[in-house]
């Protein structure tokens, strides 16, 4: 009796459906990689977020958040506040001292806020890419390999067939294996996608809460810009 379980008909399989396997081996080894880097990565970037906005808001001035956001680097919102406090810096710079910022306009000082903005625009692109990045590849995966494992699944089939004529009998006995060697080309290929497929959409969502945060942080940090230099008018 011929063994049919999974292994030995991968064992058993032509060489193109091995290497159709091996692909989909390649896939489900680089996505789930994938996957539990970006569940280690967006852990720690939350967390991290949580204890700097903890630590900014009850921080005295700037300078002191800036000395806790330069201990967390990675963190999204303390990268985003440490461009935009060197921005302020070179603003604070470029008006002269402090003699000659108390003698510029509001409007003048309201305009130099742009220059902040856009900082602070890039600074939260720049974070997105980082934290975005090879989310591409789970999408790629849930949507190609199914595909590559119908291919494989397609040629294990004509491969059957041509052992058919050549035995000349189409009984069950001889269909089956070779059938069942194709099938299983298509199962690997759902079971690599799938998995794709669900932890792409989770880490989307969880990418769009990331950013709604980073945005939330940058609208706060301008407030307090902006407040404190309508107090200084």
């Amino acid at each position: 009796m011929q063994d049919l379980s999974i292994i030995q008909m991968i064992i058993d399989a032509g060489p193109m459906v091995k290497f159709v396997m091996l692909m989909l081996l390649v896939f489900s080894l680089v996505s789930w990689t994938i996957i539990i880097m970006k569940h280690l990565s967006y852990r720690k970037a939350l967390a991290e977020a949580a204890f700097f906005l903890d630590t900014f808001w009850k921080s005295k001035n700037l300078a002191d958040a800036y000395k806790t956001a330069k201990e967390i680097p990675n963190c999204p919102e303390a990268s985003i506040f440490m461009l935009g406090f060197n921005e302020l810096q070179k603003l604070g710079r470029s008006r002269g001292g402090a003699k000659q910022a108390t003698e510029d306009t509001l409007e003048m000082q309201l305009a130099s806020m742009d220059n902040l903005k856009r900082s602070l625009r890039k600074a939260e692109s720049k974070q997105m890419a980082r934290l975005g990045r090879y989310l591409s590849f789970l999408a790629t995966t849930g949507s190609a390999t199914p595909f590559i494992g119908l291919f494989g699944t397609v040629w294990g089939i004509m491969t059957s067939f041509q052992d058919i004529g050549r035995r000349g009998s189409a009984s069950l006995a001889v269909v089956a294996p070779g059938i069942s060697e194709a099938l299983v080309a298509t199962a690997a290929g759902l079971a690599v996608a799938i998995p794709a497929v669900i932890f792409y959409n989770y880490y989307s969502n969880k990418l769009a809460d990331l950013e709604n945060n980073m945005q939330g942080f940058s609208a706060d940090f301008l407030n307090l810009v902006e407040r404190d230099l309508l107090s200084r008018v």
